[in-house]
């Protein structure tokens, strides 16, 4: 498949109900191990990449490293790759095009682009992160390629008491309709782990939405059950292959014996 085409297959997996799974990679081996198991497109965890080699989290990560690394991963997997960008290493949209569409030369189809203002505090501004979106759908357009930007909303992350959640939906909503005019591909709502509430995002917004698997509930099902199209896994596989890589290597070495 092209590159073009992958977008296109990347987007049609997103059906309401019946979710895409994406079980998050960090690299070209966790990647590669992943669309061996049956994977139909293998995704980023922006946490994870960072910590696989030995950077916080928050574009703490050189661009140019992970640059590398989205190619090493692009040329080892035949699926689509779509890669979490975090804020897009800019502010300015001009930055975000020419950050965007060094990732989609890289081999990217998609990218998740958060609305919280990295290194700052708080969110952008409706209007000024519709700007934003806008300027990494241009980064596809330019490169023709129908990249699937997945538009993310820090709302209900940076609200730690989830009791008031149910506050945040309106305004979630009003986000996913200026993202979508501004041409995002899906709206993702990490922290949102109430179903109810979820269910009513789902049925607010014509975008596909991307729900959060963390632990052990909710369950795929669960979700799949409100109406999302996407289903992410987030740093949890990462952090099941340390803590798996570390009991080995503890049994090797003996360590508590």
């Amino acid at each position: 498949m092209t590159q073009s085409e992958k977008a296109q297959r990347f987007a049609a997996l997103h059906v309401k109900g019946d979710p895409l799974v994406l079980y998050n990679i960090w690299d070209a081996g966790s990647a590669a191990a992943v669309a061996k198991a049956g994977a139909k497109a293998v995704a980023t965890g922006s946490w994870s990449v960072a910590a696989a080699q030995g950077f916080g989290d928050g574009q703490a990560l050189p661009l140019e490293l992970l640059e590398t690394i989205v190619g090493r991963i692009a040329a080892s997997v035949d699926v689509p790759l779509t890669v979490d960008f975090e804020g897009a290493y800019a502010a300015e949209p001009e930055g975000v095009t020419r950050n965007v569409a060094r990732i989609i030369s890289a081999g990217a189809i998609g990218i998740n682009f958060e609305d919280q203002v990295v290194g700052g505090e708080g969110l952008y501004p409706i209007d000024t992160q519709a700007a934003r979106v806008a300027a990494a759908r241009k980064a596809g357009e330019e490169a023709g390629v129908p990249l699937f930007v997945n538009a993310r909303t820090d709302l209900f992350l940076k609200e730690k008491d989830a009791a008031r959640h149910g506050d945040l939906v309106a305004e979630a909503l009003e986000r996913a309709a200026a993202y979508q005019e501004a041409g995002a591909s899906g709206f993702f709502v990490p922290g949102l782990g109430d179903l109810a509430l979820l269910r009513q995002v789902c049925d607010g917004t014509p975008l596909p939405v991307n729900g959060m698997k963390i632990a052990e509930a909710p369950t795929i099902g669960e979700l799949a059950a409100q109406g999302v199209s996407r289903i992410s896994h987030g740093p949890g596989p990462y952090w099941q292959a340390m803590k798996d890589l570390g009991a080995h290597a503890e049994a090797l070495y003996g360590v508590g014996s």
